[in-house]
């Protein structure tokens, strides 16, 4: 039996569409006196140990690291692409300076292992868009894009600088049940099963051919945990792991809804979104990451498709009974 005792872990934005469930996973694995969630909503109401924190607050983060003697830290806060475009002030502050009152604090404080996502958003109109290389050419377009670049190489910075052993995933479009839609880009494969069951129709702000890298929840969980548990001496990227689960369009998405749900229909009015999607590649090459720490998806589009469609029916079936 492994006796080696479980870390002590902080998650900030434990509130968002990534953190509500990586906490519950963490909790789950590690125990959840093991594990704080912190946001900036206030705790009232929220599942203990919670506190409420703002990731900027560089002074007030070193706090809690020191007193509760943070081992592992996982920085989710962050501002989406589509709600990016719209406050960019805000979306470089949280972003970019959220991530540097993290490397700072921990490192004045111990902290022995740091988590933050980047995401396909690095990637940009002269990148590989058929299959973009963990290493290639990156120009993004939106300020997301722009902050989550220049955050890894800040990653790569402090950990041959300081030494501190930091790790990263390139996220493809998140896909989850637990949630609504946090303001990305990719959302509409989200918002599309809540309209599929609710009203059988769905009007997407991508066109139907905008295919892209994608990945179930559960799989984003596992990757980011595996990530994390992983030996470091077998880690050779230090600055994000491209990491793929499924690639496809909305309008493929619509097809495979189709098969459960066979009067579902689909519109397409593209807006201000559809210029990001087209700067992103369709696919990604995460060689490293497989090769790395043994990284494989679970979830393809039929069974990612069969088993949210389970959960939202009964999310719904849920609410009428209330």
């Amino acid at each position: 039996m492994d006796q080696t005792p479980s870390p002590r872990v902080l998650v900030i934005g434990a509130l968002g569409q990534v953190g509500r469930e990586l906490t519950e996973a963490l909790r789950a694995r590690y125990g959840a006196e093991h594990v704080i969630a912190s946001d900036l909503a206030p705790a009232v109401g929220q599942e203990a140990p919670y506190l409420s924190l703002d990731v900027t607050d560089r002074k007030a983060l070193t706090e809690v690291l020191a007193q509760y003697r943070i081992d592992h830290l996982y920085n989710l806060a962050a501002i989406l692409s589509a709600k990016g475009e719209r406050e960019p002030q805000l979306a470089w502050r949280v972003n970019m300076e959220g991530l540097l009152s993290t490397l700072e604090a921990a490192r004045h404080t111990g902290v022995r292992r740091i988590f933050w996502p980047s995401s396909i958003a690095v990637f940009g109109p002269h990148s590989n868009h058929r299959f973009a290389p963990q290493y290639g050419q990156m120009d993004p377009t939106t300020i997301y894009g722009i902050s989550k670049l220049a955050g890894e190489q800040w990653c790569h910075y402090y950990h041959r600088q300081y030494g501190l052993d930091i790790r990263s995933l390139r996220y493809p479009g998140l896909i989850g049940y637990k949630a609504l839609p946090g303001g990305g880009t990719t959302d509409y494969a989200v918002d599309i099963f809540h309209q599929a069951v609710q009203h059988g129709s769905y009007t997407c702000f991508l066109r139907a051919d905008s295919a892209l890298p994608m990945m179930y929840m559960p799989d984003a969980i596992r990757a980011t945990i595996e990530l994390m548990e992983a030996p470091a001496e077998g880690l050779s990227i230090h600055s994000s792991y491209n990491l793929s689960g499924m690639s496809f369009s909305p309008e493929m998405l619509a097809n495979e809804i189709r098969r459960h749900i066979p009067t579902f229909s689909i519109a397409y009015e593209p807006d201000f979104r559809q210029a990001i999607a087209d700067s992103w590649p369709e696919s990604i090459d995460d060689t490293p990451a497989r090769a790395d720490w043994a990284w494989l998806p679970e979830y393809d589009l039929a069974s990612m498709t069969e088993d949210m469609l389970v959960h939202i029916r009964a999310h719904y079936a849920a609410e009428v009974r209330s």
